[in-house]
């Protein structure tokens, strides 16, 4: 989707998100950061909001490239079992704590400042409908009464941890404790 130029745009701009905030990044500190010449970035995102909705795109692309990967781990005949989804979830929930720290953050900017901007908001929850849905059609797999529900509940939860691990003050639970815990969610979830 993103061609070399555009990614590196993109990558560079989460990490000033992370780095500085929605306040720090400038057409110029991209331009910067990434060593292009002055103008580049206005080539590619002629505003901040362009900016804003670039790196978002790119963000949710990396992050679903990640549960694509913790998926892939994942044999299809397994995922119906609680354990099996709960390792799955702990895997990608663990990656977003800490190999993605900085793409977790950057989402955190850009959700706060998609509450300010109404066309920011329509990009960020569109994206957002991205990532409930492959939630749900794991636990429609795995047999739920109620996959809709259930999983806007399994993502509230995890972002209630991924929240408190990277920006709160809970600290980074293991991947074992994130596998018990949401061991114990999704066993309530489909009683296996």
């Amino acid at each position: 989707m993103f061609s070399q130029r555009a990614a590196l745009i993109a990558d560079t701009a989460i990490a000033i998100l992370a780095e500085r905030g929605t306040r720090g990044l400038t057409h110029r500190a991209v331009d910067e950061a990434a060593a292009l010449p002055p103008g580049s970035t206005s080539n590619h995102a002629r505003t901040r909001a362009a900016l804003l909705e670039l790196a978002l795109s790119r963000l949710v692309e990396r992050q679903e490239a990640a549960f694509s990967a913790a998926l892939a781990a994942v044999a299809p005949g397994e995922r119906g079992k609680a354990a099996d989804l709960a390792a799955l979830v702990a895997r990608a929930m663990h990656t977003a704590m800490t190999e993605q720290r900085e793409t977790t953050i950057a989402r955190y900017e850009l959700a706060m400042e998609a509450n300010r901007r109404p066309e920011l908001r329509k990009v960020y929850d569109e994206l957002g409908r991205r990532y409930r849905e492959p939630v749900t059609a794991l636990l429609t797999a795995a047999g739920s009464p109620d996959p809709v529900r259930q999983g806007r509940q399994l993502v509230a939860y995890a972002e209630g941890l991924l929240f408190d691990a990277v920006v709160g003050a809970g600290g980074t639970p293991s991947l074992d404790d994130l596998r018990a815990a949401f061991g114990e969610l999704l066993g309530l979830f489909l009683r296996d």
